[in-house]
């Protein structure tokens, strides 16, 4: 009886760890995952972001419009002095309207890594963010019990600033829990924390990206989104993605 009863765990083992391994999804297919999990087919959002130096606080509310990868819309309402301004992104193009003086202005290539309104996000994480599984190589680095480690490469020629990014994904969620970029030389640069997974529907989604720069003449700065309200998988007005809409709805 002994023997059977060993026997028979044994081969419930097997069964076990063969089901798990076939289960277990592909490098490859856990980037997609996360891709799709972040942005849904549509996104609108309400968020705040606080911009935090050495020389104190700042803090901005914006709402945001989303269809795909390659459309958004945003509109900043506090405070004050910048409600109105509004940000367009088609494809890898990306305009700003600024009501303070009536301008639409494109911004250029040359730009796409400055800093978006004074935060520790750049441009370039606007436009290029969602491009990870066309852009980069990834390698399975490790693993634990809640989480895959992966490592990321730029692909030859892709149009990328980071020379290697590193990410820990939630194995509950499929979603990013930590993200490190560095540059060419290896450098660390930032780290991206994705905090706070809440239901939204039948989605998850991390409702506080805290954002941490590593240079020395940024030391001290962080940048926290938070999330307040979204709606993902809605029909989206088209009208917010043409280059009229950056005016039309500044207010």
């Amino acid at each position: 009886m002994t023997h059977l009863k060993r026997l028979t765990a044994a081969i419930f083992c097997l069964l076990w760890t063969a089901s798990t391994a076939v289960a277990t999804p592909s490098v490859d297919d856990i980037v997609k995952r996360v891709e799709a999990n972040l942005s849904g087919e549509t996104a609108f959002m309400r968020l705040t972001m606080v911009v935090r130096t050495k020389r104190g606080k700042r803090t901005m509310k914006m709402e945001s419009w989303a269809k795909g990868r390659d459309r958004s819309f945003i509109r900043i309402t506090y405070p004050g002095k910048d409600s109105g301004i509004t940000f367009l992104k088609i494809d890898n193009a990306m305009w700003q309207y600024v009501p303070r003086i009536e301008k639409t202005i494109k911004i250029p290539a040359s730009m796409m890594l400055q800093s978006w309104m004074g935060s520790d996000f750049t441009n370039d994480d606007l436009v290029r963010e969602s491009s990870i599984s066309e852009d980069y190589h990834a390698a399975l680095a490790g693993e634990n019990e809640t989480e895959y480690l992966l490592d990321l490469h730029p692909r030859e020629e892709a149009p990328v600033v980071w020379g290697r990014i590193r990410m820990h994904v939630s194995k509950e969620y499929l979603l990013p829990a930590r993200v490190s970029y560095y540059d060419e030389e290896g450098r660390l640069v930032r780290v991206l924390d994705y905090l706070e997974v809440k239901p939204f529907g039948e989605r998850h989604y991390p409702t506080r990206w805290r954002m941490l720069p590593q240079s020395l003449d940024r030391e001290g700065h962080l940048t926290e989104v938070i999330i307040e309200h979204a709606v993902f998988d809605a029909e989206i007005d088209e009208a917010y993605f043409t280059k009229r809409a950056l005016k039309r709805f500044s207010q």
